[in-house]
Parts: C-alpha cells; sequence; structure tokens
C-alpha cells in the first residue's frame, strides 16, 4: 500500500488537522529524512496554505485543533503543537498547549523545526566557524580524530556528506566516515 493509500485510510480520507474532505494532500511533518505514512499527514489546501506561509494564518481556523491534537499519531500532534505554539499570543492555544502531552521523542520532533519557539528556544547546531549546521549538510573535519571502537583516525580535511542532527544535542552531529556511521563534535568540523 502506498504512503497516500495508508494516511487516507487512517484519516477516513479527511484532513487530519481541520476534519475537511476538500483538497486533500499528504503533507511530510518536517525534518524528515525518509518519507513515510507516520511521518505524515493528511492535510486540506487550507492548513497546508496556512502552514506554508505564516502570513496567510487565520487562528479562528484552528481551533479545530481542539479535537485533533488528541489524535493517536505523532505527526498529527506534531503539527497541533507546533500551530498551537504559534498562535499562542492569541490566548486560547496557550490553554489547549497546557493540556496537550507529547512523549519526549515527539516533543523534540515538534520542536526540531524552530516553528514558533523563541529564538533562544530554538536549538542551532553550530560549526567550528559559527556557521549553522542543517541536515543534510556537507562538512570537512578540520582535525584528526581517533574513532573509538572502529580502529580507525578520521584524517582532516575528509569530507562527511549528509549530516544528521543529533536529537537534543547541538554539540554532535553524525555522518559516515570510512563507511561507518560515526558522531562528531560540531567543533570538530566546518561547513562545506
Amino acid at each position: 500500500m502506498n504512503i497516500e493509500k495508508a494516511i487516507q485510510t487512517r484519516s477516513g480520507s479527511k484532513c487530519e488537522l481541520c476534519g475537511s474532505g476538500d483538497e486533500l494532500s499528504v503533507y511530510a511533518v518536517p525534518p524528515v529524512e525518509e518519507i513515510t505514512a507516520d511521518k505524515c499527514v493528511l492535510v486540506c489546501a487550507t492548513c497546508k496554505g496556512q502552514i506554508e506561509d505564516h502570513s496567510t494564518v487565520d487562528a479562528n481556523h484552528w481551533r479545530c485543533l481542539n479535537d485533533s491534537m488528541w489524535s493517536a499519531e505523532p505527526a498529527v500532534q506534531v503539527m497541533a503543537w507546533r500551530m498551537l505554539n504559534r498562535l499562542r499570543a492569541e490566548g486560547w492555544p496557550q490553554d489547549l498547549l497546557d493540556m496537550l502531552y507529547l512523549d519526549d521523542d515527539t516533543l523534540i520532533w515538534a520542536k526540531a523545526d524552530g516553528d514558533g519557539l523563541d529564538d533562544d528556544e530554538v536549538l542551532k547546531y553550530i560549526d567550528s566557524n559559527g556557521a549553522e549546521l542543517k541536515a543534510g549538510d556537507n562538512v570537512v573535519l578540520i582535525k584528526d580524530l581517533n574513532v573509538k571502537g572502529a580502529g580507525f583516525t578520521a584524517k582532516r580535511g575528509m569530507a562527511v556528506r549528509n549530516i544528521i542532527l543529533s536529537h537534543n544535542d547541538p554539540e554532535h552531529i553524525e555522518g559516515k566516515v570510512n563507511g561507518q556511521h560515526i558522531y562528531i563534535l560540531t567543533k570538530y568540523v566546518k561547513k562545506n
């Protein structure tokens, strides 16, 4: 079964955020490395437009989150949390946020894109030169690194492609060196 059919079956062919049945499409909840049904939500054109363009947000439309925030699907919970957080200055969304419980992994996912968070709440992954690192970036090692347990040294100047940001740890990234998946301190890399 393809992803869209799986999500339509899960959602009853309705927007998982507002319940509309019009102009539905699959939305991959960022950040996503591999698109799977559990990393996506089925949304209507209205919800998708407001998610992607902050200037078009109609706070009253999102009162529907009072129901959808209780979904058992983590992707739906993440989107509900993000939209409520984005709208928290309205007053009523803060009340819903206070009631919404997300397990630790889901909360990390919800906060991962920084949407609706204050600048001091956003995790930033910074290289040795002060440049911000994003998932999928390419970096170069600036120091020889002894890779514990692998029996080799990752040499200075070696490229690490398509990095992965370690969850909730802005001092570490992950990547492949010599075919091995390793953790690297951000202070030992520079963005390519």
